[in-house]
């Protein structure tokens, strides 16, 4: 018998794991989550929406360096609450911050990209340039 065993019951499990873990893919082991980002490919533009609910735009930094498109926030609130004796009965301290980057191709215009956000989403528009379509012409061989 080994002087190390293994104990798996209700109280181990409340120190050691998260009590309501119901496998969501979209948190980590630390409970940092990153926003959800689709990118959709138009003709003219590509479009990169962010979900990023409860958040106001003075809260993104949206940066162009060579051909890297980096999205990032930082944000830091604190709430403390306080009893009639004006002593702290309670404080909490809430930091969170992501950082998303995506390579842009070479078709892009990098003096035009626009960022607005609105309804919790932070949308973000990659104009392409414009490509010259390509003239078909049969030749006659003589």
């Amino acid at each position: 018998m080994t002087g190390l065993m293994r104990r798996n019951n209700f109280f181990d499990d409340f120190f050691t794991k998260e009590l309501f873990d119901f496998n969501n893919s979209g948190f980590s082991n630390t409970g940092i989550t990153a926003p959800s980002v689709n990118v959709k490919d138009t003709e003219r533009a590509f479009e990169i929406q962010v979900a990023a609910p409860g958040m106001k735009k003075d809260d993104f930094n949206v940066n162009l360096e060579r051909d890297i498109l980096t999205i990032s926030s930082e944000k830091q609130a604190e709430n403390e609450e306080k009893d009639d004796n004006g002593t702290f009965s309670r404080r909490e301290f809430n930091y969170s911050s992501f950082q998303r980057s995506f390579t842009l191709p070479d078709v892009v215009e990098h003096e035009n990209i626009e960022a607005t956000y609105e309804d919790g989403i932070l949308k973000i528009t990659v104009p392409k340039k414009e490509t010259q379509t390509q003239m078909q012409k049969r030749i006659e061989v003589k």
